[in-house]
């Protein structure tokens, strides 16, 4: 299942980076013209096996916003322009590079920071931390986040537990079509 998943990545995350480019570069235009700062943000998250890699985005945020975790960053740091990329997800795309690097997967636990020590051990108790961080998850589609660590953990050791090609593609499905 593993070289199946890694192919399925590949070639899925190769298609949305070709055909998500016009949106990327506009997004970026806009990011750029709206306020200062480069339009694409890297950030030290966890990885498979808490090691750590730059997990790429499209920056919503001004500049000098302190790095914690999106349910504890001040709303007021959020850009307009930043708002209308997250209400669609599109802050996201640029993790499509880190899909094709492998240090992601489309689906699996989201990547969290370095300093969410209670998510990280209680992934590390529960074996998620062995998966492949994903640009969506579980969690993600039942509208949890990373603000309760405990049950955000538990969500992803269920998904780790009936982990499916099928289960992957309700996710996904789940992900775009989500109200």
């Amino acid at each position: 299942m593993k070289a199946g998943r890694r192919i399925f990545d590949l070639v899925v995350a190769a298609l949305l980076l070709l055909v998500t480019s016009p949106v990327l570069l506009l997004a970026g235009l806009a990011i750029r013209l709206s306020s200062p700062g480069p339009a694409l943000f890297s950030q030290t998250r966890v990885g498979r096996d808490g090691r750590p890699f730059r997990c790429h985005k499209l920056r919503t945020m001004v500049l000098g916003t302190p790095s914690l975790p999106t349910h504890e960053a001040p709303a007021k740091s959020v850009t307009t322009v930043g708002r209308i990329l997250r209400r669609f997800k599109l802050d996201e795309l640029p993790q499509l590079w880190n899909v094709l690097k492998g240090e992601m997967s489309l689906v699996g636990p989201r990547p969290c920071l370095p300093t969410q020590t209670e998510l990280i051990e209680r992934r590390r108790e529960l074996g998620v931390s062995s998966l492949l961080p994903g640009i969506t998850g579980l969690a993600q589609i039942r509208s949890i986040d990373m603000s309760d660590p405990a049950l955000c953990a538990e969500t992803d050791a269920a998904y780790l537990k009936a982990s499916s090609f099928g289960l992957d593609l309700r996710i996904l499905l789940g992900t775009i079509y989500r109200g």
